[in-house]
């Protein structure tokens, strides 16, 4: 049996867990103005987009803790490494983020019967400047957008980004239309797109959970790629592929060979072709001999 560790990317845990401090910072400072500014201005979109920023603090919190704990080596316990803790994380957010859409859309609906007043010019100001720091923190985290931990922490930014814009559009409406019952109607919408998104991520870190195929490879695909690698496989079976983590893909197969004397150049032969075609990096073959093979090795013992 024959193993390959390969870890060609060139982004860090170090290099996450730093753009996530900064934008924690970030998030942090500026979710205490906007409730502040949300509350004195009666804003149901202002306050739904501080309460955003809020539980961005919180991911952002639980996802820097899981960019901390990734760096820690494999043990005897946990021979794979701690890099599946992104995943539950990523569930983690997922999860909170729709605990605080059930939250504004209760409040959103009461909002309807019961408008209020609304101070517009604030809530212009207060969204202008929420929507340039979440601008920022999308940045920083968007140079780290392939790992899934990082992206679920990015969503909530984005549910942010989107509920800045709202407070805008809402402030704007109300101030020079007076039409107050867009504030609720533009919280529920940006509610639903943050659904979506929640949804989809939490699917995605699921399917990881259950070791399924990562979407982007077709199993079939890859175990035709495997067989021609040389005329000397005459078969490739019990094929595995998942992901340990976003970024690191394992796979392990069986590969039947005419000629086992061949086995170590064609073992070279598909570790680099599973890297280069497919980007696998943990990659674990196991040898078989075929049946016409068996038969010429013991004549060779006993004849």
């Amino acid at each position: 049996m024959a193993h390959s560790h390969e870890h060609p990317h060139s982004h860090s845990p170090v290099d996450s867990g730093r753009r996530l401090l900064i934008a924690l910072s970030l998030t942090l400072i500026f979710a205490a103005l906007e409730a502040f500014g949300g509350w004195w201005s009666g804003s149901l979109a202002l306050l739904g987009d501080a309460g955003h920023m809020l539980s961005d603090s919180t991911a952002l919190g639980i996802a820097l803790v899981a960019a901390r704990v990734m760096l820690r080596p494999p043990s005897h316990r946990l021979s794979y490494g701690h890099g599946r803790i992104e995943v539950i994380a990523a569930i983690v957010n997922s999860l909170f983020m729709l605990l605080v859409v059930v939250g504004i859309v209760v409040e959103a609906i009461g909002r309807f019967s019961n408008p209020g007043s609304i101070d517009a010019p604030m809530v212009v100001i207060v969204g202008t400047a929420g929507l340039f720091i979440n601008i920022v923190v999308a940045y920083v985290l968007s140079h780290d957008s392939h790992n899934l931990n990082t992206r679920a922490a990015l969503l909530h930014v984005f549910g942010d980004l989107l509920g800045s814009l709202a407070a805008i559009i809402s402030g704007l409406v109300i101030y020079f239309v007076g039409w107050v019952l867009i504030d609720p109607l533009v919280s529920l919408f940006i509610c639903a797109l943050i659904v979506v998104s929640s949804v989809r991520l939490l699917a995605e870190a699921l399917h990881i959970i259950m070791e399924g195929v990562p979407g982007h490879l077709n199993l079939l695909q890859v175990g035709k790629a495997m067989a021609a690698v040389d005329h000397q496989i005459e078969s490739v079976h019990d094929l595995h592929i998942w992901a340990l983590s976003s970024g690191h893909i394992a796979l392990s197969a069986h590969v039947v060979l005419k000629d086992f004397d061949q086995w170590p150049q064609i073992l070279a032969s598909e570790q680099k072709m599973l890297r280069e075609e497919f980007d696998i990096n943990h990659i674990t073959l196991q040898p078989e001999i075929s049946r016409g093979e068996t038969v010429v090795m013991i004549d060779k013992l006993f004849g």
